[in-house]
């Protein structure tokens, strides 16, 4: 697995566990296919527990960033995209511009063509505002 990979299957597990699973070693092993001692498995992993330590913290920026939205009206997979990439964004030495990218193509991925402009948008205020 790389980065990319890694990140895909943390925003998995944090929509798990958004929507009230518990993202064990069923998921990991049977859904996500994951292998123990995997390559950027260290990465997921301090994704994972980095946004779920974080969550209120990471939620309060999606608040104030996503005008004219309540977090209850955001899709839970675009609430899970945008907390990753907050997270990325505030907590590690990855570029801006990486943490992004990730979060379209995430988006691109497994939500709407709309989610894509919407967490484009939520981002690109955060990150003018820095």
């Amino acid at each position: 697995m790389d980065r990319t990979g890694a990140r895909a299957a943390a925003m998995k597990l944090l929509y798990e566990w958004e929507m009230g699973g518990d993202g064990g070693e069923e998921t990991r092993v049977g859904m996500l296919e994951l292998q123990p001692g995997e390559k950027e498995a260290d990465y997921m992993e301090m994704l994972v527990k980095g946004v779920q330590d974080n969550v209120s913290e990471l939620d309060e920026t999606v608040a104030k960033y996503a005008v004219g939205w309540k977090l209850d009206r955001i899709m839970r997979v675009d609430l899970t995209i945008l907390r990753l990439a907050i997270f990325e964004i505030t907590h590690t030495d990855l570029s801006d511009a990486i943490s992004v990218n990730e979060a379209l193509e995430l988006a691109r991925a497994y939500s709407t063509p709309e989610a894509v402009s919407f967490i484009n948008g939520v981002l690109g205020s955060m990150l003018r505002s820095k």
